[in-house]
């Protein structure tokens, strides 16, 4: 499925194509609204997600065009918003017919649920166990623990979301990531998927308020292990 992300800053398009791409979206990036308009018949693409801070004004010339062409159902439309953006835009762009709004930093589990609520009515059903939202109930038992490695201290906090390829997580306390390594690995990491321990090397890929970390590799069938738990939680 191809993701149009019209999209100027780096580390936002990193951000968002890492949720994206991890759920089997394939990420085509403009940094020009009238380049992406030009190319969307060509490009055919299953969601569109614009930056309303990139682009405050050419985001509506966008969602109008998109929406001449079809209908909400169509082609949806995801509004990447500022902390600045006003009350006012947000009643403006559901009423021009946009699909939803989040928060572009994605640095708040509730903003990440959103996004992959949003996303989630477009994956194949068969094609979710490569991913899973992660819900406070009782019965989805997921936990990670992180070794740092030079202060051996224990890092704690909330899995936001969990796949076979990796996990986002929301550390209880920044002052636990002082001088935690970025791209490098991690092999004192403890994950729990319902009964089982595992033990992961793990990587970040993406630091910040809600850290991003890559499964580089399982001990014996931990991996399998991992997939089986994943696959018994559907639907996320």
């Amino acid at each position: 499925m191809k993701l149009v992300l019209v999209i100027e800053s780096d580390e936002t398009f990193d951000r968002v194509a890492y949720y994206t791409a991890a759920m089997g979206f394939e990420p085509i990036r403009y940094r020009q609204v009238l380049k992406s308009m030009d190319n969307l018949d060509e490009v055919d693409p299953a969601l569109i997600l614009i930056s309303a801070q990139d682009f405050p004004r050419d985001w509506k010339v966008l969602l109008q065009f998109v929406r001449s062409e079809g209908p909400k159902t169509a082609c949806p439309l995801i509004l990447l918003k500022s902390t600045q953006f006003p009350l006012e835009a947000t009643a403006r762009a559901f009423y021009l017919g946009v699909n939803g709004l989040v928060a572009e930093t994605l640095d708040e589990p509730q903003e990440i649920t959103r996004l992959l609520a949003l996303l989630r009515g477009l994956i194949p059903a068969q094609e979710r166990y490569r991913f899973c939202r992660y819900f406070e109930e009782e019965w989805n038992r997921f936990g990670l623990v992180i070794s740092h490695p030079r202060t051996q201290g224990l890092i704690t906090g909330r899995v936001i979301v969990i796949s076979a390829a990796g996990i986002a997580f929301y550390p209880d306390t920044l002052a636990a990531l002082q001088d935690l390594p970025v791209e490098e690995d991690l092999p004192g990491c403890s994950l729990r998927a319902g009964e089982a321990i595992l033990s992961p090397v793990c990587r970040i890929v993406h630091p910040g308020r809600v850290l991003i970390l890559e499964f580089r590799s399982f001990p014996d069938h931990e991996r399998a292990l991992l997939e089986t738990y994943l696959q018994g939680r559907l639907p996320c």
